[in-house]
Parts: structure tokens; sequence; C-alpha cells
């Protein structure tokens, strides 16, 4: 990874952080992305124990989306070229919130968050090239449903069911910019990390998530386990033509049958594009001279 420039959400606890050791130690120049300003700067003087390249933190809350943009433009001043964007933040809340934005939590941090980060920073992973987008799902996603008659939990909440659905959306996003991104030398693929012993949750728990993790934890991958498959998509030599495909364990695993349905990923994609504010094809194309 000498000489390549790797930007991962959450990189400051978890499984973003041993990706971002993992990356440092293989030579990548590393950017780390965070809420809390002094979390992130102790993150990243672990990541610059291990690292030959510099190491850069920018701090942002992602469910935001005027912090999105911000931090793509924070991104797009910082650095000059960039190889890899692991979209790794994600969370869990049990009980229904809503953004600054107005938004359903779950919804707008797991997939609006990459989905808008992504899109904003194409133009910079694309002058590169090759270049690679690698968003982390989860295995959740075989339970998940779209239910496009609700996306935002408003009529009927389970922070399950939310969180199902959001790592749904990872995996038909990541498709959908695999298809869209075709000939342009920058991949997209989604990976499950499996099931790992972090902070995950912790701040809004469900009731068998509390009373299940700490009789599990002993089983549950550690950190640095759970961040191989990452690392693994951002930078194994033979994955650079790889692309729209889900993986578990390193190894390209077929992902649920809905995750292949077309016109719900085409769907997501245009609901996404208007609740973030971008243009969508159907616009784009609209416009085109």
């Amino acid at each position: 990874m000498a000489g390549k420039t790797v930007l991962i959400t959450g990189g400051t606890g978890g499984i973003g952080k041993a990706t971002a050791l993992g990356l440092a130690a293989r030579g990548a120049r590393v950017a780390i992305t965070g809420r809390d300003a002094d979390r992130a700067a102790r993150a990243a003087e672990d990541i610059r124990a291990v690292a030959s390249a510099p190491v850069e933190v920018l701090t942002a809350d992602l469910s935001s989306q005027q912090e999105v943009r911000r931090l793509a433009g924070d991104v797009l001043q910082t650095l000059d070229r960039l190889d890899v964007l692991v979209n790794n933040v994600g969370g869990f809340w049990n009980s229904r919130r809503t953004t600054v934005d107005g938004l359903e939590h779950t919804f707008a941090l797991n997939h609006l968050a990459p989905f808008l980060l992504t899109n904003l920073l194409l133009e910079r992973l694309k002058e590169g090239g090759p270049a690679r987008v690698v968003t982390v799902s989860s295995g959740a996603q075989a339970m998940g449903r779209m239910d496009f008659a609700d996306l935002q939990g408003e009529h009927s909440y389970s922070g399950q069911r939310a969180y199902n659905q959001s790592k749904l959306a990872n995996v038909l996003f990541s498709y959908g910019l695999a298809a869209r991104l075709a000939g342009t030398r920058v991949t997209a693929n989604a990976l499950h990390p499996g099931v790992v012993a972090t902070a995950f949750g912790a701040e809004d728990p469900g009731r068998m998530q509390a009373f299940l993790t700490p009789l599990i934890q002993r089983w549950m991958k550690t950190p640095e386990q759970g961040a191989r498959t990452s690392i693994h998509l951002a930078s194994a030599p033979e994955l650079e033509n790889v692309t729209g495909q889900y993986f578990a364990n390193s190894t390209a695993k077929k992902s649920s049958k809905r995750s292949y349905n077309q016109a719900d990923a085409e769907l997501l994609w245009q609901l996404s594009s208007a609740l973030v504010g971008l243009e969508s094809d159907s616009e784009r194309s609209t416009n085109l001279p």
C-alpha cells in the first residue's frame, strides 16, 4: 500500500481503527474520521506508531449531512489523491431517534452518510485510478427488507429492523455503485466483518443485545480479526478489478436474495439522492444537452 491514500470513516475505535492500523502498517497514508477530536487524536498517535506515511485526522458527525459535506470538502483540500474509501462508520440504536436533518438516525448514519460522502468524493477517486470503495455492511443484511412505504420508521419502528434495513441498503448501494462505475477503474464492494467485540450498540442496546452480549463476547472476533476483510478488500492486488461483490472472511459470498433486486437498488438510489440533495440519475439525463 506504499504510495496509496486511504480514508476510513469511523476510524477512531473498533473495526475502523484496526483497519487503519493494518493499512498504515502496510505503508498506506491513512486518514481517519471521528466525532470526538480528542479521541481521534489519540487514535492517530497509535496509528502513527506503526505508520511509515502521514496519518491525517478529520472530525465530523456523519449523521449530519452538513457535516458530511464539510468533511468531503476537508478531504478534497487535505488529500491530493484518494485510492481507497472505506465506509466503515455505522451503529445500532434500539430507540427511534432523528438527526439534525429530521431523518431516522440509523438509516441516516449507516446508509445516507456513506451514500453522500462516496458521491461527493467520486471524482477524486476517479482521478488517480485504480481506486476502491469498500463499504462495511453486516450479515444482518440477510434479514433486511427495504420498507419503501416507511423508510424512516415513522409508523412502525424496531431498532433491529432499522439496522437490518440499513445494512441491506449498504449492499444495494455497493451493487448500484459498481454498475454506475463500470469502465472507470473504480471498484465498489461490500463486506460482513463478522460478529466483533466492540462498543457497537452500547449507547442504546436492545434488551436481547444487552442480555446476550456479555454471554457470547468471549466467542466474538477481536477488532483486529473483524478488520481483516476490510483490509483485504482495500489492499489485495488480485482484487484490483473485482467489483460489485459481497465478502465475508475475505472471500466473495452470495448476499441475500433481496440484495440482487435491481428495482429496489434503483429506487433506493433515487430516493437517497433526493434525501441528501444530490441530482438523481433521471434528473441528470434530463439535463443533458
